[in-house]
């Protein structure tokens, strides 16, 4: 401000408003000492007064500071708070930690103070850590009903960043319905979303950001086996889509290369395979809740290579070989 181009720079006097005069003391200590004092009290204002101030170091330390602090009763202040005073870093840590720790901010009073514009932005983030497109509708339904009379007149352009074609023929006919279905936009997406459901075959000329699902409801990936060096890998990784970060989730009760793998429900199932010895007839169930691994019966026969796929709540083995000769067997 003193020493760049600015208007002030050629002034001997500069008035500022609106700072507070012990905030300002404060900054005019950090010029002399290098040192400032940050508090839960003080940090907004100081935040505001440094980026006023153009003290770089001062923004980035109040900045870290609130990032500590957030919550999930503050993390959407904190957001608006950093948008206001163009604190960029901030303002991702503060979206990022409400878009993982959804389900809990909307149980606090900043949710349902949200302006019609922020919930737009907030329900138009594809990167809500939600299981499934329901929790966004009651999420829009709490937020509506903490006023009423002033937010029911929006619904339907509210309406529209909610998923509906991912929601079942079911939820739409007995939660959505009823409650929106009298509003004319709010009919056409019900419509839309019931004929996403009638016409698989005609997905592709319908698709659109309501039809392409939230990063956290597509679940995780899982890696098992392979080889680790010139041994069977132990480790079973995840990847989450929604962080694009790998995690090593899991361990193998042992190792084994060439098993077949299949998942039920939160239950992932290892069937025969190799020791690095010989073919296997054993099965292995994870927990992945507990982390804890199962012995289930063994196949019939022997076999590694083989393909491993559920139907109807049956496990199938089909081939593979047995170490001696290739199979054309499958059993359940």
């Amino acid at each position: 401000m003193f020493t760049g181009s600015l208007r002030e720079s050629g002034e001997s006097e500069i008035t500022l408003g609106d700072v507070n005069g012990d905030v300002l003391q404060a900054v005019v200590n950090y010029c002399y000492t290098g040192a400032i004092d940050i508090r839960e009290d003080n940090v907004e204002t100081l935040l505001a007064t440094a980026c006023l101030m153009q003290l770089h170091e001062v923004v980035e330390a109040c900045s870290r500071f609130l990032a500590h602090q957030l919550h999930p009763s503050n993390c959407l202040g904190i957001a608006v708070f950093a948008e206001h005073q163009a604190c960029t870093s901030l303002l991702q840590e503060a979206n990022a930690y409400t878009s993982q720790n959804f389900m809990q901010v909307i149980k606090n009073q900043e949710f349902l103070q949200l302006s019609v514009e922020q919930m737009i932005n907030l329900l138009s983030n594809d990167d809500l850590n939600v299981s499934s497109e329901e929790h966004i509708f009651h999420a829009l339904m709490s937020w509506i009903q903490h006023d009423p009379s002033a937010r029911k007149p929006m619904i339907g352009r509210l309406l529209a960043f909610v998923k509906l074609p991912l929601l079942s023929p079911a939820f739409l006919a007995d939660q959505v319905e009823p409650v929106v279905g009298s509003d004319p936009t709010c009919q056409k997406l019900i419509m839309e979303a019931m004929k996403w459901h009638l016409l698989p075959d005609r997905h592709l000329q319908m698709a659109n950001t309501r039809t392409r699902p939230r990063k956290a409801t597509l679940g995780r990936l899982l890696v098992v086996g392979g080889m680790d060096k010139n041994k069977g890998a132990t480790t079973i990784e995840s990847y989450d889509p929604r962080c694009d970060v790998w995690t090593v989730a899991h361990h193998m009760s042992g190792r084994r290369l060439q098993f077949g793998i299949a998942l039920l429900g939160d239950k992932l199932l290892v069937v025969g395979g190799r020791d690095g010895l010989k073919t296997l007839n054993t099965m292995e169930c994870l927990d992945m809740e507990s982390g804890s691994w199962t012995q289930l019966s063994p196949m019939n026969t022997h076999r590694h290579g083989l393909g491993v796929a559920i139907l109807g709540g049956t496990l199938y083995a089909v081939g593979g070989h047995d170490g001696w000769s290739y199979l054309n067997n499958v059993e359940r």
